[in-house]
């Protein structure tokens, strides 16, 4: 195989390389937006697991508060 031929099929793997991730990705560039889905879907969890145990020790310390009266 000549030089010229391996060249050719180096850019045409590369080329096709590129227009698979472009097609599978949809974007040009970097995606950032499907690594930062997860973190604020955990930062939502969080959010709420917090509230939750707020509103309860709110409820507990009422109840508390109500016994000793």
């Amino acid at each position: 195989m000549s030089f010229g031929k391996l060249l050719v099929l180096l850019l045409g793997l590369a080329a096709v390389a590129f227009t698979v991730r472009v097609a599978l990705t949809g974007t040009l560039g970097r995606d950032s937006s499907a690594h930062t889905a997860p973190r604020r879907q955990l930062d939502t969890v969080r959010e709420k697991a917090k509230d939750l145990e707020r509103q309860q020790q709110k409820a507990a310390d009422d109840i508390a508060r109500r016994l000793s009266e």
